[in-house]
């Protein structure tokens, strides 16, 4: 008696909290300020955010122009050879998950659809245009994790190659050098892709639409990740114990240059350490993002302390690129001065 009077106290509890939550839409139902109502310095917020998105521009130019030095560095043939089979490997693989993301993004969709469209649909809203946007957002946050992936295990076996090719002269500025440039190519485009998505939706999307826009673009870079980084780690496991066993079955000791581990390993270690890390991160960056704006629109009664706080927050992460590439400088600088000559 006792916990079946629980159990249904409990379902009733939960019955309206989803009332609650039909009734309000949730995180979607939430309504952007206008941007150009504050200040700063003589400068509105919304004046404000659209320099910063030349920032970011700045910025994914910046990320491709040191993929485009890495890409032109010196590389014995042999090595670029060995490393573009393993990114046509990790080109498989990405094939291969950017069909089953499709094919999941299908059966999300229809549960989206079901929950905003029948369930819990955003008050003061035509149905289909919130369903629109949210999917479509959704597409583009999958896009987004999606294409940093890409990128990032282009950089990589890019720079992968050059490293090695590198260490021949056996100076140690160029083994440390090479590495930190790939660092700074994906780093910088994913974060510069990140913040000009978000700041077109903040500066273009009308404010009683952002939360929609907001909300599908949380979930789809949620789901892009999810889906490269766990996959990805189960690649890499799959790889290793692949070439573990082809080494039993032809009796290859573990240094003959026959040995399959090298490229397995190496393609296993670039999927589970680069697809899903630099997916991972996308997705990190931006649903931190959109956890932000949604709490400070929650919490915050004052439209005007509302801008102030978005704005704030935005000019941060821009000034945070700029501040990346000038320590970037700074210390290739001092560590060209101390280290290149040893």
């Amino acid at each position: 008696m006792i916990l079946g009077g629980f159990l249904m106290h409990t379902a009733l509890a939960a019955l309206w909290m989803f009332q609650q939550e039909a009734t309000t839409g949730g995180e979607a139902s939430l309504k952007l300020p206008d941007l150009s109502t504050v200040n700063f310095l003589g400068v509105n917020g919304h004046s404000l955010l659209l320099i910063g998105l030349i920032f970011c521009a700045f910025g994914l130019l910046f990320g491709l122009g040191i993929y485009l030095q890495l890409k032109n560095l010196a590389v014995h043939r042999s090595m670029k050879d060995i490393s573009e089979l393993i990114y046509e490997t990790c080109k498989t693989y990405l094939i291969t998950q950017g069909k089953f993301l499709a094919l999941l993004w299908v059966f999300i969709a229809a549960i989206i659809s079901l929950y905003f469209g029948v369930l819990a649909p955003i008050p003061g809203h035509p149905v289909a245009q919130t369903l629109l946007m949210i999917l479509a957002f959704s597409v583009v946050g999958i896009l987004g994790s999606y294409g940093v992936a890409w990128f990032g295990i282009r950089v990589n076996t890019f720079a992968n190659s050059r490293t090695a090719f590198a260490g021949l002269r056996g100076k140690p500025y160029p083994i440390y050098v090479i590495p930190l440039k790939a660092g700074m190519s994906i780093g910088m485009a994913l974060v510069s892709v990140e913040l000009l998505i978000m700041l077109f939706i903040l500066l273009f999307v009308p404010g009683d639409f952002a939360g929609p826009c907001f909300i599908g673009f949380a979930i789809g870079e949620s789901l892009g990740a999810a889906a490269l980084r766990i996959a990805g780690g189960i690649f890499t496991k799959i790889a290793d114990i692949g070439s573990d066993l082809m080494k039993i079955v032809f009796k290859i000791k573990e240094d003959d240059a026959r040995n399959p581990g090298v490229i397995a390993d190496c393609t296993g270690d670039n999927a589970g350490d680069s697809v899903g890390p630099s997916a991972d991160g996308f997705e990190t960056y931006g649903v931190t993002g959109v956890a932000l704006i949604t709490f400070i629109l929650l919490a915050v009664k004052s439209p005007m302390v509302q801008v102030q706080l978005l704005v704030w927050i935005f000019i941060m992460r821009i000034m945070m690129l700029v501040t990346s590439v000038g320590a970037y400088y700074l210390n290739e600088v001092v560590a060209k001065a101390r280290y290149s000559q040893r």
